[in-house]
């Protein structure tokens, strides 16, 4: 088990990342701008035991990056990135984004909390999918980290 950053409640960042998911799913469903998904769910969902912070930070990176998400997950993926189930896709995308920007978090947490959230929200078989293209992605975005 990896330490726990100073200062970060990992329980606090995991509910982050599903309501992140849950949000980047409307997000790409409505076509809305992001501040408006965003403010939605700070008024619908019980935002104060997620890491609002981190929250906002990831699907601002999604929005801000998702061709170059796309373009990264487009090798590991069988399909067009657009035509891949809307929560695997949301799930890609944000681990994707963490595997890329958020290095202080290792890739395995990443890969884990994507399967998770997945497997709470997606198809059956999702999860096994969203493992395989992370774990392929993993290894072209972060070959140190996997190596060591």
């Amino acid at each position: 088990m990896s330490q726990r950053p100073e200062g970060i409640d990992l329980a606090a960042r995991s509910r982050a990342r599903r309501r992140a998911l849950q949000a980047l799913y409307a997000w790409q469903l409505s076509g809305s701008h992001m501040n408006a998904v965003i403010d939605q769910f700070r008024h619908e969902q019980d935002m104060e035991v997620a890491d609002l912070e981190y929250f906002e930070d990831l699907l601002h990176g999604v929005e801000k990056h998702v061709d170059e998400l796309d373009d990264a997950l487009k090798p590991y993926v069988d399909r067009e990135v657009g035509q891949i189930d809307p929560i695997e896709r949301a799930a890609l995308r944000l681990a994707a984004y963490e595997l890329k920007y958020r290095p202080d978090v290792p890739y395995r947490v990443i890969i884990n909390e994507a399967i998770e959230v997945t497997k709470r929200f997606g198809a059956d078989h999702g999860h096994s999918y969203v493992n395989g293209v992370l774990d392929k992605l993993a290894g072209a975005l972060r070959s140190v980290e996997k190596k060591g």
